[in-house]
């Protein structure tokens, strides 16, 4: 908290700081014997009427009374990262985004329109990278028609807990009626570490999603859409460990200059906890090193316990979160 020199606590924040990541502290209304504190870091996304929204890391909004303000400060955008590989939020949003492509996309401003018939709302959302040419009212309508156009709710990707993401844009989209469906982090690792875990000959490897990976993979009644997907990336690989009626284990990187990204590392509900993820992945993260890779990404959603063990046993840490925003009004379709 920021202290003046004579000891006291002090707000060094104003209206003019929305935007920026602070740090405050404010008087605990909640009732109770004795003076007690709370303290909020985020981004300050508004300050209106006398009342502050803050927007954590995890892009839950934080709604404080100016008049309970004890001390308050601006503070350097993010943690320093003290291992891993270095990257940016719009790096890696580039390179997730071209490492699962939609069937069909278009630009609007800086905001890439993606559709692929309702598979995955990553395959079915707005992603916004910068400024969309228009004040957010005319894009927002502009992107619901796009999707209307497609018989598809309209969704917004946004990332929170990074330099450069966009806790503002999620407060502006919340307070026009957009819900905030799925919250999953992007984390981030060294490859090598990955590839060193032991592995296994029988991990069979193809350029394809073949009839044995796909009886495997979670989503059923795979179509020709969900088969472009899956195979789209700059160079993409699928794992495989046989089973008896099913693959015990899959897995699928796309490699993409210094980055590779793992998904679908899915394993047979009753060979769990045999290190079959592990092996799956080290052997993608071989055949992405020797294709040049250094360092390695994936996504894992927020209260997958389990699958957070294992990536943090492997050396990765999260980034930042990603979230997505469904129209007002509609009911949802992509999964």
């Amino acid at each position: 908290m920021e202290i003046s020199a004579a000891g006291r606590l002090v707000v060094r924040i104003s209206a003019a700081d929305v935007g920026k990541r602070v740090s405050v502290r404010c008087l605990d209304d909640t009732g109770g014997a004795g003076e007690k504190f709370t303290d909020t870091v985020g981004v300050l996304t508004s300050w209106d009427d006398g009342v502050l929204m803050i927007t954590r890391r995890d892009g839950e909004s934080v709604r404080i009374a100016e008049s309970t303000l004890v001390a308050g400060k601006v503070v350097p955008a993010g943690p320093a990262r003290r291992r891993g590989p270095a990257a940016s939020y719009e790096e890696l949003a580039r390179i997730t985004a071209r490492g699962w492509r939609p069937v069909e996309s278009e630009w609007l401003g800086e905001w890439e329109l993606r559709a692929a018939s309702g598979f995955t709302r990553r395959a079915n959302s707005v992603l916004p990278l910068g400024d969309p040419g228009l004040p957010l009212d005319e894009a927002l309508t502009a992107v619901r028609r796009w999707y209307a156009d497609r018989g598809l709710p309209a969704y917004v990707q946004t990332a929170t807990g990074a330099a450069g993401t966009q806790e503002v844009l999620c407060a502006e989209l919340e307070a026009r009626g957009w819900t905030r469906e799925v919250t999953a982090e992007l984390w981030i690792g060294a490859l090598a570490p990955v590839a060193d875990r032991p592995s296994d000959e029988s991990v069979v490897l193809s350029r394809e999603a073949g009839a044995d990976w796909l009886a495997r993979y979670q989503r059923k009644g795979v179509s020709d859409v969900a088969l472009r997907v899956l195979g789209s990336g700059p160079s993409v690989w699928f794992a495989t460990v046989p089973g008896e009626d099913a693959p015990a284990a899959i897995g699928r990187c796309v490699v993409d200059g210094r980055w590779a990204g793992f998904a679908a590392v899915e394993v047979d509900p009753a060979l769990r906890r045999r290190g079959l993820a592990s092996t799956v992945m080290a052997a993608l993260a071989r055949r992405a090193l020797d294709e040049g890779a250094s360092a390695a990404w994936l996504q894992v959603e927020s209260d997958n316990a389990g699958a957070r063990a294992l990536y943090e046993r492997m050396g990765f840490a999260p980034h930042h979160a990603y979230h997505h925003y469904r129209e007002p009004g509609s009911s949802g379709g992509a999964r």
